[in-house]
């Protein structure tokens, strides 16, 4: 519904410079020109937001500013106010009384936003782990927020979900929305206390609330978030699981289930907080709604035509397979230096059900870790003994069974030389286990090695501190007892997938 006639204030900012192009949304309107974005809040009101007064507008200009900035300081300039002057007329930040705001930005490239990045097929796996390491860092200086009823909110979005399917003229089945509701509230019930617990330990925060690849941008080929929600706590003051979700599922129903993986992936790395790794078991959860919201969302726009209403239905049968994901595993990549696991592990991640990928844990990133090292820095010899190796290993074996346990499938990736570091990666998910354990000749684990040594010579790192020397000693290896399927992996990397996936059959 419109309060206030707001069009001598659009026409004026039509027309105050050359080649002005105007943008509306259902909540705003903006005008780009130059270096420069004007944003004004349309005078409506929703159920959801109310732009009906200028105070209203005013606060939620600012509260745009400040929500934000710290995404985007680059972006997000400030709040402007349009005048009137004296002598009747309009001025941009003038001397006369405030007639409406504005949010002023820096103008980027429309076309640069990851929508349309998408659309050209250019998310490859090294943006996608920029933009996971991206929302990474926006969520780790979110503030918390503890006492909102986190889970109670979910309970509302499921019941809206509900009630706005039943009335999409029939665009929906009913059974299926039945079902839908029905799976969903389970889950909810399912997990309610993690939620609790998670709201109680600060994963409930303040954040972007509408984190799809139209509100991503490359900004000198870094992924920025902008226009996060500002005008409705409810929808950003949320579980940061919740928010990232809304993201992966884009990615998904886009067919880009290989960056969602890396996103997620990248994003578990970042913020390196285990009680996420039980958190995955929310995903399922947290990504159908995300589906089932843009579902009816996408069914209620005002010029909804075949194209849109089949938009719809696609939308909601993602939220029925998300839903109800299949069983996890856990799959070990096994192998000595060289023989290409950590290449075949970040390519196999993606084809790993459930969606939106296993999660990597890889014994190099974990020794790093355990002595304070990022992923790059290359450890001393102590770092390396029988001692440490058998902590490093133990660390992995943990890691995955909590992984499992949540849900979600799980890629262990690391030597595996053992009988011992075997069985007990083995026994992490005897159920689903899968072991892969790579060969590949000398003069070829030499050769992959000293490429990884002049990559890092270039200033391109690597998790992995082996090298020649490393290579070689492991040709005495006495591998003991090896069960697992031994794959031939001299040939491409492309040639190993694929000769792994025919073996999991996945």
């Amino acid at each position: 519904m419109t309060h206030n006639n707001q069009q001598p204030v659009f026409d004026f900012l039509a027309t105050r410079a050359r080649d002005v192009k105007r943008i509306d949304t259902h909540a705003a309107s903006v005008f780009l020109s130059g270096d420069r974005a004007l944003k004004v809040k349309r005078a409506v009101r929703f159920l959801f937001l109310d732009f009906s007064t200028l105070d209203k507008r005013k606060a939620a200009c600012e509260a745009e500013i400040e929500v934000n900035k710290p995404y985007a300081p680059a972006v997000y300039r400030g709040v402007v106010a349009i005048t009137r002057e004296a002598d009747g007329t309009l001025a941009l930040a003038g001397a006369g009384t405030p007639i409406e705001y504005a949010v002023e930005m820096t103008r980027f490239d429309e076309t640069q936003t990851l929508d349309h990045v998408a659309d050209r097929d250019r998310i490859d796996d090294a943006l996608a782990d920029r933009l996971g390491r991206a929302v990474a860092r926006a969520h780790n200086i979110a503030p918390a927020r503890r006492g909102v009823n986190f889970a109670a909110t979910l309970d509302e979005i499921i019941t809206q979900n509900d009630d706005e399917f039943g009335g999409s003229a029939g665009l929906f089945d009913a059974g299926a929305v039945k079902a839908l509701t029905a799976a969903s509230r389970a889950a909810l019930e399912r997990h309610r206390a993690l939620i609790d617990a998670r709201e109680r330990d600060g994963s409930v925060r303040r954040c972007h609330g509408d984190l799809h690849l139209g509100n991503l941008v490359l900004i000198d080929d870094e992924p920025m978030l902008f226009d996060a929600i500002e005008f409705n706590d409810k929808l950003a003051i949320i579980d940061r699981f919740y928010d990232l979700s809304f993201l992966l599922m884009d990615l998904i129903e886009r067919g880009l289930t290989a960056a969602a993986t890396t996103v997620l992936n990248r994003y578990l790395t970042e913020t390196n907080d285990d009680s996420d790794l039980d958190a995955l078991a929310l995903l399922p959860l947290f990504m159908s709604l995300r589906a089932a919201i843009r579902a009816k969302v996408t069914a209620a726009r005002p010029n909804r035509d075949a194209a849109l209403e089949a938009r719809a239905r696609d939308y909601f049968a993602l939220a029925q397979r998300l839903i109800a994901p299949p069983p996890p595993h856990l799959v070990a990549v096994g192998g000595l230096s060289g023989t290409g696991k950590s290449v075949l592990a970040r390519a196999l991640a993606a084809h790993v059900p459930p969606l939106p990928g296993a999660v990597w844990l890889r014994s190099d990133v974990l020794r790093k870790r355990l002595f304070g090292k990022s992923e790059t820095e290359a450890l001393p010899p102590e770092a390396y003994t029988a001692t440490i190796t058998a902590r490093v290993y133990a660390a992995l074996a943990a890691k995955a069974a909590r992984i499992f346990s949540a849900g979600h499938s799980v890629i262990a990736d690391a030597v595996f030389a053992r009988n011992g570091e075997r069985t007990d990666i083995e026994r992490a998910a005897p159920q689903a286990f899968h072991g892969l354990f790579l060969t590949a000749d000398l003069d070829t684990r030499l050769a992959r090695v000293g490429g990884r040594e002049s990559s890092k010579a270039k200033g391109i790192g690597d998790a992995s501190d082996a090298d020649a020397k490393v290579a070689r000693a492991q040709e005495d290896y006495d591998l003991g007892d090896l069960t697992w399927a031994k794959v031939d992996a001299s040939g491409t990397p492309e040639q190993t997938l694929v000769n792994c996936r025919t073996i999991l059959k996945f």
